[in-house]
């Protein structure tokens, strides 16, 4: 077990090594949830991650022997990139298992970082495996993710820093992959404040920390949006300071996850990850739990993949009402595609794309099927353009 006295120390390793993040109210987000929501910038640390934090604290415990034979390291991104990281700047070899589904900007910064990158594995824990097998094969220093006192020490610090800049929180939502970083802030948040609430956050698809806690049995997926946290077994020792600690478990949808994301950069104009995005839906699916109090999250992480970002955004726009594609029914004759681009003009419903339909449409021969993406305000827009067509003659709609 770990003590406050553990991450104290931690504390005084990691100053001036690391960044202390910002940690602010988010006025707009308090407002949409009704409770008084704290943000601490953790996708603002060099590697985008808390995770440097853990990293570091165990690279300068090493003793010379372990050092000079170099480390090994099992992660999906973040754990790799501040192992990588710092073992850079401390002379250190390292080597980095991945698995397999890794976003790629992951494995290029890991990379970047001068890191031998392996890619074994289609989860977390097979990638784990494979880490441990060479680390005694080749003699090599594991640094694990999550299950070290001294990892899980300096994650710990975050909770320290909260505190310092917020001492009167009511609750702290955290995300929960293998557990360090809610095992860490747990320990801290409860020796100096016994009173407060630690609510743990995971992803439906993999529950692990939550069947252990609850005594459930939800199965274990095979992917998920917030890989950051995708872990298909939780550590021991955190498994049992997170039962000391932690006073409730919750679970959130992938669609909330990204509905999070797609917040906090129109909101807060900050990138988070799927990890990084996990407090906050189940601060917005749980709305009445949390209503009335000071609540602290942890935007965890900000590395994401590009291409999954882009996707995630052109979803959120779709739910919002901003992104919509309809369906209008015409006579096939010369300027009516001119009509309706004229009718969507006045109403201000910008178009995305357009796809003028014939020989797949099962309208009549002289009719016509046209299929428009536009880009409106708000699901208030959409009606206004559905019936602003609808009044020129046309049959349209929102699918």
């Amino acid at each position: 077990m770990i003590s406050l006295a553990d991450i104290e120390a931690a504390a005084g390793r990691l100053a001036g090594q690391v960044m202390e993040t910002p940690f602010v109210e988010s006025r707009t987000l308090s407002a949409i949830v009704g409770a008084q929501v704290f943000l601490k910038f953790e996708n603002l640390q060099f590697t985008a991650s808390f995770k440097e934090r853990g990293a570091l604290n165990k690279l300068a415990c090493l003793k010379p022997e372990e050092a000079q034979r170099g480390v090994i390291a099992a992660s999906a991104g973040n754990h790799a990139q501040g192992v990588a990281h710092h073992a850079q700047r401390l002379g250190l070899p390292a080597t980095i298992v991945m698995p397999t589904f890794t976003p790629q900007v992951k494995i290029e910064r890991t990379r970047g970082f001068g890191a031998q990158v392996v890619l074994h594995g289609e989860t977390f824990d097979e990638a784990r495996a494979e880490a441990t097998r060479r680390a005694q094969a080749e003699g090599l220093t594991f640094i694990h993710a999550f299950d070290d006192p001294l990892i899980i020490a300096g994650q710990g610090t975050v909770g320290l820093e909260m505190l310092r800049q917020q001492p009167q929180l009511d609750s702290l939502v955290i995300a929960v992959g293998g557990g360090g970083l809610i095992a860490g802030i747990a320990t801290a948040a409860k020796a100096l404040r016994p009173d407060i609430e630690v609510v743990g956050v995971q992803t439906r698809p993999f529950p692990a920390v939550f069947n252990a806690i609850k005594g459930t049995h939800h199965p274990i997926g095979t992917s998920s949006l917030a890989e950051g946290i995708a872990v298909g077994s939780p550590g021991e020792l955190t498994q049992a300071l997170i039962r000391r600690h932690v006073d409730d478990m919750l679970l959130v949808e992938e669609a909330d996850i990204e509905q999070a994301i797609v917040m906090l950069l129109d909101i807060e104009k900050t990138l988070v990850e799927g990890a990084g995005a996990a407090g906050l839906a189940a601060l917005m699916e749980n709305r009445e739990r949390f209503a009335g109090r000071r609540v602290g999250l942890v935007l965890c992480g900000g590395n994401i993949d590009p291409l999954l970002l882009a996707a995630i955004i052109e979803r959120g726009m779709v739910r919002a009402g901003r992104l919509v594609r309809i369906r209008v029914e015409a006579r096939d004759a010369p300027g009516i595609l001119a009509r309706i681009t004229a009718v969507l003009g006045k109403v201000g419903a910008n178009i995305e794309e357009v796809h003028h339909q014939r020989a797949f449409s099962t309208l009549s021969a002289q009719s016509v099927e046209i299929e428009l993406v536009l880009a409106t305000r708000n699901r208030a827009h959409v009606q206004e353009t559905l019936e602003a067509l609808a009044a020129a003659g046309f049959t349209a709609a929102a699918y």
